[in-house]
């Protein structure tokens, strides 16, 4: 192993599978040694040879961690520290106290007003809605007002936060990250149960669009300090996280190229002056052969290794736009690669669609596939150890959770 000095150095909020993708990806493009903050031990980053962990105690803690990032700062400050949130509530604090950090750091997400104006999903359809881009049917509940349940589509239905942020710290009986409901009582119920919490804005109830996890997609695109979009990569994703905590989180991507979606994106992009990266899911609805954009985030999401496991480094590009200024080529990716992180047992077993299954197992046989934690360059015996045990656990959720 080997690092080279470089005029940047990486900062990451957080300590997952989405912190391990963003120290990877920064060692192979440039064999820099990335700053983790962390608020444990513990996670994909633990021991870690291809970053140093900073340990701060109640991260979750606006003043805490404002703290830590300006004591980092200080002391890493030699270098142009460009920073990033592997959470929702991480990169709302970054973008929301920018003023401050921007003498420490580089900030590679949009302003807060634009953020307050997308990231809010009644919003983002509403904007959808002025650009003609489908997405589903929906029926904003307003969590104050108590508004009555009217909507004009059929049960089954799927009701979810229109605020992430502000969902993640409320506690209630039943909390899942998505629900679907098959009767009105069982979603007054939980709307009943969600009163009792501390979450007061908006939940959505929409219609369900049938299908299996192999019928979503996710899209990653970059867009440069001029607002253009650059890049654009679409995965075609197998399965789906079914644990509660982590229902809807893609594990098994392949990378398909789709133009007209792609097309989609960008107006929606441009037309709001997006900058850096985004991240829209979607989902094929068969009933009129269209893709449905469901939300958009303001990150880079969890399995946003799909994007550089298919040979096109994500960090590339933030670092050519942010730290040396350079003019971005536009493309779009369009290597075929397996992301996976459940083993190929769980791929026979659980995906439905049995063409997405085949060529799934065949990019395997043929080498090209990529799992984030699976690293040959960082060689500490911990991290092979948990990367092994997350790997194959798999097997014991999807029995349990599916």
């Amino acid at each position: 192993m080997k690092f080279v000095e470089q005029v940047f150095r990486p900062v990451i909020l957080g300590g997952d599978i989405t912190a391990y993708s963003l120290v990877r990806s920064f060692y192979e493009q440039y064999k820099v040694k990335s700053l983790v903050v962390n608020m444990s031990h513990g996670g994909a980053v633990a021991r870690s040879r291809l970053c140093d962990v900073l340990t701060y105690e109640k991260l979750e803690n606006k003043d805490v961690l404002l703290a830590a990032l300006e004591e980092v700062g200080r002391k890493y400050g030699d270098k142009k520290l460009i920073v990033f949130g592997c959470g929702d509530w991480y990169v709302r604090m970054l973008i929301e106290n920018k003023a401050s950090l921007s003498r420490y750091y580089v900030i590679p997400y949009i302003d807060e007003a634009l953020m307050n104006r997308i990231v809010l999903k009644d919003k983002f359809y509403a904007i959808c809605d002025e650009l003609d881009i489908p997405h589903p049917r929906t029926f904003v509940y307003d969590c104050k007002e108590k508004t009555p349940l009217t909507y004009d589509f059929d049960y089954p239905i799927i009701a979810k936060t229109a605020n992430s942020a502000m969902y993640h710290y409320s506690k209630f009986p039943g909390k899942k990250k998505v629900f679907k409901f098959n009767s009105k009582a069982e979603l007054e119920q939980m709307l009943a149960n969600l009163a009792g919490s501390s979450y007061d804005y908006k939940f959505l109830i929409q219609e369900y669009i049938p299908g299996e996890d192999s019928n979503m997609r996710v899209l990653t695109c970059y867009s440069d300090q001029n607002a253009k979009v650059r890049f654009a990569a679409l995965g075609h994703v197998l399965l789906e996280e079914h644990t509660p905590s982590a229902l809807g989180n893609p594990c098994c991507i392949f990378n398909e190229v789709n133009e007209e979606v792609v097309a989609q994106a960008t107006r929606f992009l441009e037309h709001v002056g997006y900058t850096g990266y985004s991240n829209f899911d979607l989902k094929y609805d068969p009933r009129d052969g269209k893709f449905k954009f469901f939300e958009i985030n303001i990150r880079l999401g969890r399995s946003n290794y799909y994007v550089t496991g298919s040979g096109f480094n994500t960090v590339k590009l933030i670092v050519e736009d942010l730290i040396f200024g350079r003019e971005i080529p536009y493309h779009i990716a369009d290597q075929e690669n397996l992301f996976t992180f459940v083993p190929k047992s769980v791929i026979k077993n659980y995906v439905a669609d049995d063409a997405a299954r085949a060529k799934a197992l065949e990019l395997i046989k043929k080498g090209r596939w990529c799992n984030p934690l699976f690293c040959k360059d960082d060689r500490s015996l911990y991290h092979i150890f948990y990367s092994r045990m997350a790997f194959f656990n798999q097997n014991r959720k999807f029995k349990r959770f599916f």
